[in-house]
């Protein structure tokens, strides 16, 4: 049966831009996060804690934290890969991390440099500190689908990488088609196996749009009653440890197709889109969502 709540949960400002060549300014991150604040949204994952050495575009993580407003209703998660990012993260009050890893070997060694099993030993003692100080921790599952070095993947592994992640503390696992390459047959595959180990209040779904598939993927999603939905206002992002990936689904249009089937979230679309066009003007192109380009380009905010 398909939810009639729904939690959008934002990953633009992390996700998003992390993957983005063009470097934004701490001013500009934190004037997006802030116009997605504005929208309603729960869920907004600010920043990143990893090496800027890595991943640049999140070198101003502890500045964006610092310098956005936070509402009371909204929570502004940030990943965190290691115990080192996590301490960084609870010194910005971050009041939730998250932690990443694969269900792919090989994808697991050229994203964070260590096998799955490694990582959730490093992931298990992120957790015990987080646990310690009250924060909570999500853990997102990649490449649940296929993987870019070694194909399709068994959707055993990916339960059984799920399973290992909730053991450790995760209250929330998010499954992630990274490449995008998931069809709605794929999907429930996958689900069929993950929900059978894993309560599916406790899943999120993840998709990139690569092959224009992510909305269908969503919709299969909602009728095994997976009630969080992760999405990246205007599109932005794509994963640069796989080649070929482009942006995540765009959460204008997850939003009005929410909206169609009469699912509440509690979110506002103009100031989604607003949000969106204010990114996308600063990276300098339209945004790569449907919904942005259909409704036009709102007054949006003067940089």
């Amino acid at each position: 049966m398909r939810p009639s709540k729904v939690t959008l949960y934002e990953v633009g400002p992390r996700d998003g831009l992390q993957a983005e060549a063009h470097m934004v300014t701490v001013e500009d991150k934190i004037a997006l996060i802030d116009l997605l604040t504005r929208s309603g949204l729960t869920y907004i994952e600010a920043a990143s804690f990893v090496s800027a050495k890595w991943v640049p575009q999140m070198a101003d993580a502890a500045a964006v934290m610092a310098g956005i407003w936070r509402a009371p209703r909204t929570t502004y998660p940030v990943l965190t890969p290691n115990l080192q990012g996590y301490e960084a993260a609870r010194d910005a009050r971050a009041e939730v991390v998250a932690i990443f890893g694969a269900a792919s070997e090989t994808f697991s060694q050229r994203n964070i440099n260590c096998s799955i099993d490694e990582s959730l030993e490093r992931f298990g003692m992120v957790t015990q500190s987080a646990r310690a100080q009250g924060i909570r921790v999500r853990g997102y599952v990649s490449t649940v689908i296929a993987c870019p070095y070694e194909g399709p993947i068994d959707p055993e592994k990916v339960a059984e990488v799920a399973v290992k992640m909730l053991d450790l503390g995760c209250y929330e696992i998010s499954l992630g088609d990274t490449i995008g390459v998931g069809t709605p047959s794929d999907v429930e595959r996958l689900l069929d196996v993950v929900t059978a180990r894993v309560p599916r209040e406790k899943l999120a779904v993840h998709f990139h749009d690569t092959y224009g598939q992510a909305l269908a993927n969503i919709l299969t999603s909602l009728d095994y009653s997976i009630a969080t939905i992760d999405a990246s206002v205007g599109g932005l992002g794509g994963c640069p440890y796989a080649p070929g990936a482009s942006g995540n689904v765009a959460t204008e249009d997850v939003l009005y197709m929410l909206n169609g089937l009469g699912i509440d979230t509690g979110v506002n679309i103009d100031e989604v889109v607003r949000a969106a066009w204010f990114i996308s003007d600063v990276l300098g192109r339209p945004p790569r969502s449907k919904v942005a380009n259909a409704m036009g380009k709102p007054n949006v905010p003067t940089r």
